[in-house]
């Protein structure tokens, strides 16, 4: 019961995410990006190589057994979550931003989070009898994260009232599947994660709280205006576990290398509700002056 809830409710709830996020997404939003390179480019260079490399070394530092390592890698290598837009308006970051960086990020993930994977699974060698992704399975992770978008997308191109319409209704359709799958699955593999909770808590916390750390205050020495920033941060501290978990249980036949992107998926939200807190505090005490606003924006 617990492995088909996981094997098909996975990959279904991630795919009505997707197509969610694919709802909301216009061409547009992919061509805005040239509108905002360097606040784009700071991004994608945290996300896709800092926050790997500080990953690696906190792996190495807390000397994790090899399979929860690979899936600390491949928690590091995973886009950020369509949550981090919520986050985002919260604490009042460029939301267009954030829909253009996850859009874009999505894209970029096909290719890197089956690289960093590999590397990972290479390095630590969690697997006696198993090479890492091989392209077979690298195009599933493209089936499970591209098609449910690009189909959203034409929905929003051709029906946009529908796509209006349904916008709502795919959203709460995705957090309950959702819900209820991840209930389904900690239900399933309860000893697991208890046994490994207290090693992953501390590292996934940590890791948690340096992404989003990373994602403000770098952009903010870069000099990109505070409301990217904030976008930046939520963009890649708030990771879309979810679809490390999809891959790690339904593509490499795992549940203990989808353990650290189980427990990361709890206790990010608490923490990254804290960060916004810290840095909208922040943000009264030291406002930008209107010609740094100007060429954040």
């Amino acid at each position: 019961m617990g492995s088909a809830v996981t094997t098909i409710g996975l990959p279904v709830a991630l795919g009505i995410i997707m197509l969610g996020l694919g709802l909301s997404l216009t061409v547009a939003d992919f061509a805005r990006v040239l509108k905002q390179p360097k606040a784009v480019l700071i991004a994608l260079l945290c996300q896709l190589v800092l926050l790997p490399a500080i990953c690696f070394g906190l792996v190495l530092a807390f000397q994790l057994p090899p399979i929860l390592a690979v899936g600390m890698m491949m928690l590091a290598a995973s886009p950020g979550g369509t949550t981090a837009n919520l986050y985002s308006h919260l604490f009042r970051g460029d939301i267009a931003l954030n829909i253009s960086l996850t859009a874009v990020n999505s894209v970029i993930a096909v290719i890197t989070l089956p690289l960093i994977t590999n590397f990972a699974i290479a390095y630590f060698e969690p697997f006696d009898d198993r090479l890492g992704l091989q392209w077979s399975k690298a195009l599933e992770v493209f089936a499970i994260v591209l098609l449910p978008v690009a189909l959203g997308m034409l929905i929003r191109r051709y029906r946009p009232r529908f796509a209006d319409g349904m916008d709502k209704p795919v959203r709460i359709a995705s957090v309950v599947i959702l819900v209820v799958v991840i209930a389904g699955s900690v239900a399933s593999n309860w000893a697991l994660l208890v046994a490994n909770f207290t090693q992953l808590a501390l590292i996934t916390m940590l890791f948690c709280l340096i992404s989003l750390t990373v994602g403000f205050f770098v952009p903010r020495w870069l000099r990109v205006g505070r409301r990217q920033a904030v976008a930046i941060s939520f963009e890649i501290g708030v990771h879309n576990a979810t679809l490390a978990i999809v891959i790690a249980q339904s593509i490499l036949g795992s549940v203990e290398l989808s353990l650290p992107a189980a427990v990361y998926g709890v206790l990010m939200f608490f923490i990254a509700f804290g960060f916004g807190f810290l840095i909208r505090d922040r943000a009264v005490a030291d406002q930008p002056s209107a010609a740094e606003t100007a060429e954040g924006s």
